[in-house]
C-alpha cells in the first residue's frame, strides 16, 4: 500500500521538551532560592526527573489525571504534603518558566512544510489533549495538522498498539498506509512497527547501536525524512521505508 500520512509524536521530536524543560526548571528553582537546598543543577534537575517519570506514568496508566499528576510532581520533588492550592501554584510557578523557553527544533518547521505536498499529517502524543493543543498553538504550528490525537482522548497509550490503531482509525488509514516519527525507541519506533506502522526512530543523540530492530529506520536529523517519504508514496507502489 502507499504510504499517505505521517503521524508525529511532538515532545523530543518536533518540540525540544527536554531544553524547555531543563531551562526552566532551573529557572524556577532559581527564581524560588531551591537550586542549592537540592543539591545544585545536576542533583535537582536528576530528583525533577525521578518525580516526572514516577508521577506520568501513573498519569499513562490512568491512576492520575494530567493535573493531579502535576501536584504529584510538585510534592515529590519537594518531599512535602502540600495542598493542591499550593501544589498548583507552586506547579505553575514551574511552567511559566518552562513555557517561557519553549522552542522547536530548528529542522522541524521545514521538515512538515516539505511533507505537506505529499502526505497528510497528524500529532500522536502521550500527553493530555489540551496541553498539546496549546502547546501547537503557541508554537504556531497547530495548522499543520489535520488532528491531535492524545492518550487521554484515545483511551491508550503508546507504545500499546491500540494507541496506534486508534490513531489510524481517527485518519481513516489502515496503519499500511502510516509512517510514525518519534524519539523513542521502544515507545515509538517499536510500538509503530508492532502495530503495523512504517516506524522511523528519530536519534537525535545518536545513541543507537548496529544493528537495528527490523522494520526500524533511523534518522539523526528530520532534514532526510521528505526524501524517505517520498520514496515510500512511490506511485502506488508498496512503502519502501520499512
Amino acid at each position: 500500500m502507499p504510504l499517505r500520512a505521517v503521524l508525529w509524536d511532538l515532545d523530543d521530536t518536533l518540540f525540544d521538551y527536554t531544553g524547555s524543560d531543563r531551562a526552566g526548571v532551573l529557572r524556577h528553582l532559581r527564581a524560588e532560592g531551591l537550586l542549592a537546598a537540592y543539591g545544585g543543577e545536576d542533583a535537582a534537575l536528576a530528583r525533577w526527573r525521578t518525580a516526572m517519570e514516577t508521577q506520568f506514568a501513573r498519569f499513562l496508566a490512568g491512576e492520575l489525571g494530567f493535573l493531579e499528576h502535576r501536584r504529584a510532581r510538585a510534592r515529590t520533588f519537594l518531599g512535602t504534603p502540600l495542598s493542591d492550592a499550593e501544589a498548583d501554584a507552586w506547579f505553575g510557578r514551574y511552567v511559566a518558566h518552562y513555557e517561557a523557553a519553549w522552542r522547536l527544533f530548528p529542522d522541524a518547521v521545514p521538515a512538515l512544510a516539505a511533507l505537506a505536498p505529499l502526505v497528510r499529517q497528524a500529532i500522536l502524543s502521550n500527553s493530555s489533549t489540551a496541553n498539546q493543543e496549546r502547546k501547537l498553538a503557541a508554537l504556531g504550528i497547530r495548522d499543520r495538522f489535520e488532528a491531535v490525537l492524545c492518550a487521554d482522548g484515545l483511551g491508550h497509550a503508546k507504545p500499546a498498539p491500540e494507541a496506534f490503531g486508534a490513531a489510524c482509525a481517527a485518519l481513516g488509514l489502515p496503519p499500511a498506509e502510516v509512517l510514525y516519527v518519534g524519539d523513542r525507541l521502544d515507545i515509538d519506533a517499536l510500538g509503530a512497527r508492532d502495530a503495523g506502522l512504517a516506524a522511523v526512530w528519530l536519534d537525535r543523540a545518536g545513541t543507537g547501536g548496529e544493528p537495528l530492530p527490523p522494520g526500524v529506520r533511523r534518522i539523526r536529523g528530520l532534514a532526510g525524512l521528505p526524501e524517505l517519504v517520498r520514496g515510500a508514496i512511490g506511485f502506488g507502489a508498496p512503502p519502501t521505508i520499512r
